[in-house]
């Protein structure tokens, strides 16, 4: 399995921007695809964007269409999500995770095998 470990979390306003980054570990994350999924407090865990092994396809919640940018640089074993125009919808903590083998977009957490420890995004109003 791969290891994450995610930052760039913090504290924004309303309409401001972050950029979160998931560095992994290991020499095989381009055989990986990478999610980003949030839990808000009380709430489940949801999708948010993925994207494949190569960076061909990208995945979006409907809720986040317009606003993130999922990238990836396989060279530095990194994946990016660029978050812009912020909401305090939001607010939660985000997780990376990452899929071995095909990735056919799925947004199923179950379908991912590695997660990192998340990092806490808060959108004041």
């Amino acid at each position: 399995q791969v290891q994450l470990v995610e930052s760039g979390g913090g504290l924004v306003q309303a309409g401001g921007s972050l950029r979160l980054s998931c560095a992994a570990s290991g020499r095989t994350f381009s055989s990986y695809a990478t999610g980003w999924f949030r839990q808000a407090p009380g709430k489940e865990r949801e999708f948010v964007a993925a994207i494949s092994q190569s960076g061909s396809r990208t995945y979006y919640a409907d809720s986040v269409k317009g606003r993130f940018t999922i990238s990836r640089d396989n060279a530095k074993n990194t994946v990016y999500l660029q978050m812009n125009s912020l909401k305090p919808e939001d607010t939660a903590v985000y997780y990376c995770a990452a899929h071995l083998g095909w990735y056919s977009g799925t947004n199923y957490a179950g379908d991912f095998d590695s997660w990192g420890q998340g990092t806490q995004v808060t959108v004041s109003s």
